[in-house]
């Protein structure tokens, strides 16, 4: 039989080594993105015009997002001036109400048809019921 002998163990320095490799590639790549971006070669690869509609979505978007930003505020102040002319129109008929009830008190019709000198005034005698015995007797008639 054979003897059992221990493998020896690999390092693992080449794989960190390539982790840094990726890292360094990683980095240029940034660097020749955004060079590509400044430069504006980056309208001229395919990969931007494949990528354009979804560009004019996102800005279809944010027109919409926009103007409805604008639309809301519209109607917030719409519903604030409209609320002010309700509080404004409530004043005015609590005044209203009122100057009409001092206006149809007793003394004050009979102070304004003085001053207007119509010849018309207040009665000093109360009001008599009148009774009719005509119709009195024509009522007993017809319930018989």
């Amino acid at each position: 039989m054979a003897k059992n002998e221990f493998k020896p163990v690999e390092k693992e320095e080449q794989p960190v080594k390539e982790k840094k490799k990726v890292k360094k590639v990683r980095e240029s790549r940034l660097k020749n993105t955004f060079k590509s971006i400044l430069n504006g070669e980056i309208l001229t690869r395919g990969e931007a015009l494949r990528l354009l509609p979804f560009g004019l979505y996102l800005c279809f978007l944010a027109v919409l997002y926009i103007g409805n930003s604008y639309n809301y505020e519209k109607n917030i102040r719409k519903t604030s001036e409209i609320r002010d002319q309700l509080i404004e129109l409530e004043y005015e008929y609590i005044t209203t109400q009122s100057d009409l009830m001092h206006i149809s008190q007793q003394s004050s019709i009979a102070h304004r048809l003085d001053s207007l000198g119509s010849g018309i005034r207040e009665s000093v005698v109360p009001p008599m019921k009148i009774f009719d015995q005509n119709n009195k007797e024509s009522k007993k008639k017809n319930e018989r």
